[in-house]
């Protein structure tokens, strides 16, 4: 059977159905392959299930500060974690019928088939073969784990599994303390699990921030043991399985498994329509326009293992939407990056990180929150926040931390780093008292000091128009 349309998406995850938005702006003429189950895997497995998890597993966690607060009774208090899961399940379900029902509506253009390039406006999926003057690519990505470790299947379970589970055994090991890993390990831990976890890694949730990742690493060490920096290795041990990194050793009846995710590219055929790709399969792409070099093949979200956060998803479906639409490329700025990990304490990077700004001129300006009034007040008076500004001008440049309310934090220097605001500009801003901001402020105020260019210190910045005017 053969079929005809201007635009072709492949995949309807949260990038697919942004570009789709965009595309049905143009025009009607338009096909969707789909293989698999409706539904994002934001909505299905990741973002909406573990941050509802996270929230149950905080609010019990909470209990053992309550005594001090003058709340009795709290230490008899009690976790089931089979119930747990079952609300996350419950509110899971519920996310995922509104992603399910925005999708059925076009259910007479979707083509239920694994997608396979016979030339670049030309696919095969099952018996149809559809040819189309554009196409773009949103398949997604998966969790993997090593080829070696598929023997212990029955004991492994993924990212993707956690929410289905009906229970929970007393004991686990996290495997990998990537943002998914380590949000999972302190959620567990605080469902009452005896957690052990474990990263090849010297750091956790992708910190490049030296100072930063030293002071998550002892905070989150005070919940759960964390072995870093040792190759991991699982053998089966009776119904159970034994992991191990270095002289680390533990017994356990399941781990999870959160090293990381793989696109979902191969399958598709782009080597065997010329397209060039890299060693892990995957082609070269403009950010900007989101096009696989001068073809007429578009690739969002995930699947090019550029930034699998979900606003960038949606950002990237956007774009390759737009331009596969249009007759005309259209370059678009990108926004500022930014990454939470929703741990307590939060961890964040936004604009430049660490890493990136090594062997730059840039001063860093520092706020530890064990003192912090407001955030004793809540009982999370942990963390370390790290800005970067350019020493000669003052300009913020990014940002790592751990920290209370770094969710919160982060957006608000994206907000400055985006309109190129200085530290200066930063300290014109109200900040209230008390509250968790007031940190930030102090961060400021210490990485002000630093820069060369820094001003006579007020309360209030005097008149100015440049930091060397400061007379009305």
């Amino acid at each position: 059977m053969k079929q005809k349309a201007r635009i072709v998406i492949i995949g309807l995850g949260s990038a697919g159905l942004s570009a789709l938005g965009e595309v049905k702006k143009i025009t009607d003429d338009f096909l969707l392959i789909q293989q698999g189950p409706y539904g994002t895997s934001c909505a299905r497995s990741a973002c909406m299930p573990t941050k509802t998890l996270i929230e149950v597993a905080d609010a019990f966690h909470r209990r053992k500060i309550m005594a001090a607060r003058g709340v009795s009774g709290t230490e008899g208090l009690w976790m089931d974690p089979a119930a747990a899961l079952g609300y996350v399940r419950k509110l899971r379900d519920a996310f995922v019928g509104g992603m399910v029902d925005s999708t059925d509506r076009y259910k007479e253009k979707i083509i239920h088939e694994n997608a396979f390039f016979l030339e670049p406006t030309i696919i095969k999926a099952g018996d149809i073969t559809v040819e189309a003057e554009r196409v773009i690519i949103a398949t997604g990505s998966r969790p993997f784990y090593p080829e070696s470790w598929k023997e212990f299947d029955d004991l492994l379970l993924s990212t993707e599994d956690m929410v289905e589970q009906r229970d929970l055994p007393r004991r686990m090991a996290v495997i990998g303390l990537g943002p998914a890993g380590i949000e999972y390990a302190q959620a567990l831990s605080r469902l009452g699990l005896h957690i052990a976890a474990f990263d090849a890694s010297s750091t956790l949730a992708g910190i490049s921030d030296p100072e930063v990742n030293k002071a998550t690493i002892d905070i989150l060490k005070e919940e759960f043991p964390i072995v870093l920096d040792e190759k991991v290795e699982i053998m089966r041990k009776g119904e159970g399985l034994v992991v191990q990194a270095g002289e680390q050793k533990t017994t356990v009846p399941k781990a999870l498994v959160a090293i990381g995710r793989k696109p979902n590219i191969e399958g598709l055929g782009l080597e065997k329509i010329g397209v060039a790709t890299n060693e892990r399969g995957l082609p070269d792409f403009s950010r900007q326009t989101m096009q696989i070099e001068d073809l007429p093949i578009f690739i969002a979200g995930d699947v090019n293992d550029d930034a699998a956060i979900l606003h960038e998803a949606i950002d990237e479906g956007h774009i390759a939407g737009f331009n596969a639409a249009r007759d005309k490329k259209h370059c678009f700025k990108r926004r500022v990056p930014l990454a939470i990990t929703f741990t307590d304490p939060n961890i964040a990077a936004v604009g430049r990180t660490y890493r990136e700004l090594k062997g730059e001129d840039f001063v860093i300006g520092r706020y530890d929150f064990s003192k912090q009034s407001r955030a004793r007040m809540s009982g999370v008076n942990k963390g370390l926040l790290r800005i970067y500004a350019g020493e000669k001008d003052g300009v913020v440049l990014g940002a790592e931390m751990a920290a209370p309310s770094g969710e919160h934090l982060a957006h608000l220097l994206a907000m400055a780093i985006d309109r190129k605001m200085t530290v200066f500009d930063m300290l014109t801003l109200p900040f209230y008292h008390p509250t968790i901001e007031e940190g930030l402020r102090t961060a400021i105020r210490d990485a002000g000091k630093k820069l060369s260019c820094s001003p006579e210190e007020t309360v209030l910045l005097l008149c100015r128009s440049t930091p060397d005017d400061f007379l009305c």
